[in-house]
């Protein structure tokens, strides 16, 4: 490959990451509930309900909701996003085009990690708010853990959203937003669920990854951090299937 071809490939790649964001930018009715809801939530469950919480359960929901934060952009941007592209014809233009289709699905990660960037600022600033401090390093950790959250929701989202009709799509991402939060203790802690709940969020990334999080501020967590972690690596395999065999499929 030529530096020229090359150069041309970065530029589609770039380009095609810009048309994504303003794209974003421009769905208010997408870009403002996925910002907000998060904060809100943290805002009214943390700060509002526990009245005067203390550093560490502030710490401690921080952690939850900051993947929280990660699940909507991911799963409605590419379950709900991709499904309706689909149905409009505009994966199969992509697909015909010269276009390398790993730039489209770049383009799209990058606007839900930027998505889950901005909806992080105001966690973290809520959460400085009710007392937490955490060492640049804990916090650096923390939001790269956050943002990288985003991945095994997209892989996710993007094999539906290949293979669901949007309204299909935008029902199951809902399921997957609220009950993966619900079960994967994002909002309340695991340890407060009934037995057949808890079962049931071993299955979901949002558990594993909350604990992962957790373990960063310091606070307590179920099982070891490397059974999270091994947990989270084969479900994200799983998903990369599961969104490369979508994208196989015809995009009619």
């Amino acid at each position: 490959m030529t530096a020229v071809t090359a150069s041309a490939l970065g530029g589609i790649w770039l380009r095609e990451a810009i048309a994504e964001l303003k794209r974003t930018a421009r769905l208010p009715q997408f870009l403002l509930p996925t910002v907000l809801t998060p904060a809100a939530f943290y805002g009214l469950f943390t700060l509002a309900v526990a009245k005067s919480p203390s550093p560490e359960y502030a710490a401690a929901t921080l952690a939850g909701y900051g993947v929280f934060a990660a699940t909507g952009p991911a799963l409605f941007g590419f379950g709900a996003g991709v499904a309706m592209e689909r149905e409009q014809g505009l994966i199969e233009l992509k697909r015909v085009s010269p276009m390398p289709a790993g730039a489209y699905v770049a383009a799209k990660l990058i606007a839900a990690i930027v998505t889950t960037a901005m909806a992080l600022v105001l966690i973290d600033a809520l959460a400085v708010i009710a007392g937490v401090r955490l060492s640049a390093a804990t916090w650096a950790s923390l939001t790269l853990l956050h943002l990288g959250s985003a991945i095994p929701f997209a892989l996710i989202g993007f094999g539906m959203g290949m293979r669901m009709s949007g309204k299909g799509a935008v029902a199951i991402a809902n399921a997957l937003f609220l009950g993966g939060s619900v079960l994967g203790g994002l909002w309340i802690p695991s340890t407060m669920l009934p037995g057949w709940m808890r079962t049931l969020g071993d299955a979901a990334p949002s558990f594993h990854l909350g604990q992962l999080a957790r373990g960063i501020v310091g606070v307590e967590t179920i099982g070891s951090p490397l059974a999270h972690i091994a947990a989270v690596f084969i479900m994200t395999v799983v998903g990369a299937a599961w969104a490369w065999t979508g994208w196989q499929r015809s995009p009619a």
